[in-house]
């Protein structure tokens, strides 16, 4: 069992919470939600489900019933991916969008809302699979919650309702937004009471009539003919074609531990390259949040980008794999370039050849589960299917128009995600046991909160809600910084005078995230049970019993 230092050195209105059943995610309801389940005899499967079904009610902005979504799932004794995420449709071609919108900087140009921003939204298959395989429960059963709070109405938290009025200006004009989102003509107020019938109807038919509904049947139908009328390329087709895929998670050693993340099309591999690279350097024995340790980790992320936006793609489409770029001595040759005393702009290296709501539950049987869905940027495309509530995401954006790029748009292909659970495991008398289900939402923001928190967690002993509670700092896709305003000043001007370039963005939706800690305080007593944290950049809560 690892010793933390309980102590939380941070401001911060929240305590760890000890219980041998959790569920912690970014909205109370939507923890209350999956508590729920569990009382009524559910397992952490059931219990993540029925809170991912009350989230996109309460937290519109960030997920909803078109998102995409991802899981890692801990059984008792072997650890399980999903990956959820869409494909594009058939019909999408670089050719398509220089059609369609003409070209900018000699590529096509790609829109950032709208239809065409549009993939298969895989988060109702998601749902579908993760039950088929663990749920104990019916699974109408998990829907009850949502319905409930969709029907009754509940009152708007402080955070979603700041980011809900910065959308309007953006999204108010978007097919269906408006008659959903906007009651009264403008964003709900914080505590404003707000109803979701339609988004209630689309889950109780759910519940009803299965999940494959939501593909096959009358709301496929009725998705399919709203994008035949904004004149969309998916299809009913698209739709019935879609089927979510079962992964074998890939992960990297780092001080004794396995970190785990959902292999390619997604991001979660930046984490472990950055991991890989900082096992090279002894960080325990530098300064708790110090000048030379974030410098460090840092230039470790800084790295792990700059191989994830040139190789990470739809695993079909990369030229190299997830192993190569996870290679021992490859990530070694690349922790020599880092430079201790200076910055540096680095290159994609050569391998070897060969808006987001993220939720974790777990159960005093020992199943764990990391799960995050997301809708992208706040809201998503801004399309919303009249009387449904699907609001639909756009996930299209991912995609690159350079026909060079391994991430080319394609018919068919799933495009780069931000999206990422996290897991982390410890071997034990030759056998992997289960010890951190977590996440950090948030773009992509999404790896590098994974590296801090396991930077200080395991380099620092620092306990769960401390790690959520530090300040952060994010590398954006230009390699300049992003700090925090909590962000120690000293530290700060220290790591400009190495030639770091910081700017001044302080936005804690979204650049630098928002977690959910579950940690099992002793894997051989089981009476022991977990320990969990809430960040406090969002509305959410710990909760358990």
């Amino acid at each position: 069992m690892t010793r933390f230092n309980w102590q939380n050195p941070y401001p911060t209105p929240r305590l760890p919470v000890f219980a041998r059943n959790i569920v912690s995610t970014s909205h109370p309801l939507a923890a209350q939600a999956g508590l729920r389940m569990l009382w009524k005899g559910g397992n952490a499967v059931d219990a993540a489900l029925a809170a991912a079904a009350a989230i996109t009610v309460v937290e519109p902005v960030s997920n909803g019933l078109g998102s995409d979504c991802f899981a890692l799932v801990w059984d008792g004794a072997k650890l399980h991916g999903l990956n959820a995420s869409g494909n594009a449709p058939a019909a999408w071609s670089v050719d398509y969008f220089r059609r369609k919108y003409g070209e900018e900087n000699g590529l096509a140009k790609q829109p950032k809302r709208g239809w065409d921003t549009v993939t298969v939204p895989g988060v109702i298959a998601g749902w579908e699979a993760l039950h088929a395989k663990f749920g104990k429960l019916p699974f109408a059963d998990l829907m009850e919650p949502a319905i409930e709070i969709a029907e009754r109405g509940h009152a708007v938290a402080t955070i979603v309702a700041r980011k809900w009025q910065a959308a309007i200006p953006e999204l108010h004009n978007q097919p269906g937004f408006a008659q959903t989102f906007m009651p009264h003509g403008r964003a709900p107020e914080v505590s404003e009471r707000v109803c979701f019938p339609g988004h209630a109807a689309t889950l109780r038919r759910l519940a009803e009539r299965g999940p494959r509904d939501y593909y096959e049947g009358e709301l496929a139908e009725r998705i399919a003919a709203f994008a035949r009328e904004g004149g969309a390329a998916l299809t009913l087709d698209d739709l019935r074609n879609y089927r979510p895929e079962w992964v074998e998670p890939i992960g990297k050693n780092y001080r004794g531990y396995t970190v785990h993340e959902i292999p390619p099309n997604g991001q979660g591999i930046a984490a472990l390259i950055a991991l890989g690279i900082l096992e090279q350097f002894d960080m325990g024995s530098l300064a708790l949040d110090s000048l030379e340790s974030q410098h460090l980790q840092i230039e470790a992320m800084k790295l792990a980008f700059a191989d994830v936006y040139r190789y990470v793609a739809d695993p079909r489409a990369m030229e190299v794999t997830p192993e190569q770029m996870l290679d021992d001595a490859y990530l070694k040759a690349r922790a020599k370039l880092i430079d201790p005393k200076r910055a540096t702009q680095f290159d994609f290296g050569m391998p070897r050849s060969g808006g987001t709501i993220y939720l974790s539950a777990v159960d005093e049987r020992g199943m764990m589960v990391s799960f995050i869905q997301s809708n992208y940027m706040g809201f998503g495309s801004g399309v919303v299917v009249p009387g449904t509530g699907i609001a639909l995401q756009n996930r299209g954006c991912g995609f690159s128009m350079d026909p060079a790029s391994p991430n080319v748009v394609a018919g068919g292909k799933r495009p780069f995600h931000t999206i990422i659970p996290a897991f982390l495991t410890q071997q034990v008398d030759g056998r992997q046991e289960a010890v951190m289900s977590f996440g950090v939402m948030g773009g992509d923001m999404q790896p590098q909160g994974h590296l801090q928190s396991i930077v200080r967690m395991l380099d620092y002993g620092q306990q769960p809600q401390a790690a959520c509670d530090a300040p952060r700092w994010k590398v954006n896709r230009d390699f300049t910084l992003d700090i925090e305003s909590t962000f120690n000043p000293q530290t700060a001007r220290a790591l400009q005078g190495l030639g770091h370039e910081i700017k001044g963005i302080d936005d804690p939706y979204m650049d630098f995230g928002s977690g959910q800690f579950i940690w099992k305080l002793d894997r051989n007593d089981r009476e022991r049970g977990y320990v969990a944290a809430s960040d406090t950049r969002r509305d959410g809560l710990a909760a358990g019993f």
